[in-house]
């Protein structure tokens, strides 16, 4: 395979207008981290990103960064909490799922747009992206958004790229918000409540005045295969977790205040900063499904779905296949490992789904369920027909990541 290795944007539009002109497909990569995910693509050329990646422009006090996409996204969070500053939507490292190297690159965090636990309060990464370079499927340089919060400058258009997959444009450099961290946080445990009162406590939790940043859920089955800061949450007793954060006083008033209110519950317990943290980094991670696991084999989806439904799918999918769930987003968000078949059980995954108005992805699985099964959920009619006509706005050949996003199809 061909490895086209970038190092600025005019090279990206070289090669860009070459593969138009050759009609050879391109799969656009930086790490390599998230090659596992979405449909095998028909191509034997890679445009290899990595080497943009320096950091332009870093202003603390103004809270923005501006940086190349092939930068590492763990030296970009590291640069920024020497400043004691985070990106708030806490980015997934997705290698622990997928049993890859590294976390891959601020090109892929975007691309891929997995955000973590605080995005029920922050908003995802598409709320956090200012501005953006980047590289047509025409082999055309544009710019949209700018580096200030209050510039609207294509500011949509930025947000049209976040979770693209690399199927729209070839971003070389982007703007992005970082947030003060938090002075302190705590986590209010609940040991044993079943799915469907979980989710309820987690509902109450959210819809307290206490500014909940997190609420989560595992199931003692889940944490029974889970290694880590989670190994020894609860003996294999099911735990929900509920997130808040600030300044110490006010992170610990709160938490006391939401422990009276949750107490209906069950009895609450309390885990402080740094144990917190550790919680919460082995959640945004699914560490219970992780590749080197006792479910490392096992595919597994990612499911959005209306959070007051999401215990009730979530147990339901577990009775129906075998597997076991994590819920994340107050149960907007549910992780689910199904045990190994040839469609990784998706017509009975995403027929549940859907049935409440959600959608299902494929985030782990062979390469043959991968050729399989619909990777992403499959659209509507007319809103299919809507993507790809936005798609071919900005790639006519298909030259970008052909076939990543649809089956059989352009994008």
């Amino acid at each position: 395979m061909d490895t086209l290795k970038v190092r600025d944007a005019k090279d990206v539009e070289e090669v860009v207008r070459a593969a138009v002109a050759s009609e050879q497909p391109l799969e656009i990569i930086g790490h390599g981290s998230k090659r596992a995910i979405g449909h095998p693509m028909p191509t034997n050329a890679l445009l290899d990103v990595s080497a943009l990646n320096a950091v332009t422009s870093y202003e603390p006090n103004e809270l923005i960064i501006t940086v190349q996409v092939g930068a590492p996204l763990a030296d970009v969070q590291s640069l920024i909490d020497a400043k004691n500053q985070q990106f708030a939507f806490e980015p997934m490292d997705i290698s622990v799922l997928l049993g890859t190297a590294g976390a891959g690159t601020i090109g892929g965090m975007i691309g891929a747009g997995l955000a973590g636990p605080r995005r029920i309060k922050a908003g995802g990464i598409r709320d956090h992206l200012l501005g953006a370079h980047a590289v047509s499927g025409f082999g055309d340089s544009f710019k949209t958004g700018g580096r200030v919060v209050k510039n609207v400058t294509g500011y949509d258009l930025c947000k049209l790229l976040t979770s693209s997959w690399g199927t729209l444009a070839v971003m070389t450099e982007v703007t992005l918000k970082v947030m003060p961290k938090p002075e302190a946080e705590r986590t209010l445990v609940l040991r044993g409540l079943d799915d469907i009162t979980a989710n309820k406590a987690m509902t109450a939790a959210l819809g307290s005045p206490f500014d909940v940043s997190g609420a989560a859920h595992l199931p003692g089955s889940a944490l029974r295969s889970a290694g880590g800061a989670l190994a020894g949450l609860a003996s294999g007793q099911p735990v929900t977790l509920v997130r808040l954060e600030g300044i110490s006083a006010s992170a610990a008033h709160r938490a006391a205040s939401l422990s009276q209110t949750l107490s209906s519950f069950g009895v609450v317990d309390s885990l402080a900063d740094d144990a917190s943290a550790a919680i919460w980094s082995a959640l945004r991670d699914v560490v219970p499904f992780a590749a080197n696991g006792a479910l490392g084999a096992w595919p597994v989806w990612r499911i959005v779905c209306p959070p007051a439904s999401g215990g009730a799918l979530g147990q339901a999918l577990s009775r129906a296949t075998g597997g076991d769930v994590v819920y994340d987003w107050g149960g907007g968000l549910i992780w689910a490992a199904v045990p190994p078949g040839a469609d990784a059980q998706a017509m009975l995954v995403r027929g549940q789904v859907e049935a409440i108005g959600g959608h299902a992805t494929l985030i782990r699985a062979t390469e043959d369920v991968r050729r399989a099964v619909d990777v992403f959920q499959p659209q509507a009619a007319g809103l299919a027909a809507l993507g790809e006509r936005v798609r071919a706005s900005f790639d006519p050949r298909s030259v970008l990541n052909r076939g990543r996003m649809m089956r059989g199809g352009a994008a």
